[in-house]
């Protein structure tokens, strides 16, 4: 599902102008984005929370030059689906 299906479903559930409903959707996304940008995590009760997680510095390989680099600490957004998420999605989806 692309953001532009997003856009239509809305369209179709809400009877909103399309260029309302992806107004919407840009806004939530800047406003999840500028939050972790920020340090904040965002929590949506039933969805899951955007976080900030720390990676720790760690040794990696550059294979080209068959030598070892230094990959510093740094932080990465992530997301973490809430318990009734995940089971709605375990018993929902068939695997093929």
């Amino acid at each position: 599902m692309t953001k532009a299906d997003i856009v239509s479903s809305i369209v179709e559930e809400t009877g909103l102008e399309r260029v309302e409903a992806l107004k919407a959707i840009e806004s939530f996304m800047t406003t999840i984005k500028t939050s972790l940008s920020d340090g904040q995590n965002v929590y949506l009760r039933g969805f899951g929370s955007f976080i900030v997680k720390e990676r720790a510095e760690k040794t990696g390989r550059n294979i080209s030059k068959n030598t070892a680099i230094i990959i510093p600490a740094h932080n990465i957004p992530s997301f973490k689906p809430a318990k009734t998420f995940v089971q709605d999605v375990k018993t929902n989806v068939k695997v093929k």
